[in-house]
């Protein structure tokens, strides 16, 4: 056990050894330590946690110090990789995916929640996606059923205040409160 104990220790001082090789490699670029008591740099100071960090500093600077040399260079520097899709493609996608390949189709939380949210909106959920999503919402199980339950009906009641009142509510929207209620409860 005590060996070990021993060479676990060199181990990691041949790793700290290292690490403050390549960091005095790197310390052009690197704020000057704080001075220890002599005016010297304090030696040990920083924890390995503390070195990784600043190696990825490091790094980040770098890599933006890179970047700036070739825009003054003229040089086009390469964008981020190709856009994201949105997530109302993705989730309209994965509602397409469910209706046309049953079998092929992996349920993705995040995707449905995305659905839940934004079913009302007839901009976000064409009308041309809205009937496949009643079918969706059919099979629909447990707490995230109760909770469009809940959620339906609270919009139902502030609609019909609306309409009440002066202003008169989004009749696709109303519409589609009342499907969605209808085919749940």
């Amino acid at each position: 056990m005590a060996k070990q104990k021993r060479k676990d220790s060199q181990v990691t001082e041949k790793k700290n050894k290292k690490l403050k090789k390549a960091a005095a490699r790197e310390m052009p670029l690197a704020p000057a330590a704080p001075p220890g008591p002599e005016g010297a740099p304090a030696e040990g100071a920083a924890s390995p946690e503390e070195q990784r960090v600043l190696e990825r500093k490091l790094k980040k600077e770098r890599k933006k110090e890179a970047r700036r040399r070739l825009q003054e260079a003229g040089v086009p520097v390469a964008q981020s990789p190709a856009a994201r899709r949105s997530g109302a493609a993705l989730a309209l996608d994965y509602l397409c995916s469910w209706a046309q390949q049953h079998k092929n189709w992996r349920f993705q939380k995040t995707r449905q929640t995305w659905l839940l949210l934004h079913m009302y909106d007839c901009d976000q959920v064409p009308d041309e996606h809205f009937s496949t999503l009643l079918a969706y919402l059919e099979g629909l199980r447990g707490r995230a059923r109760e909770l469009t339950v809940q959620k339906a009906e609270v919009l139902m009641r502030e609609l019909d205040e609306a309409g009440a009142g002066a202003d008169a509510p989004l009749p696709g929207r109303t519409q589609r409160v009342r499907q969605v209620l209808q085919l749940l409860s």
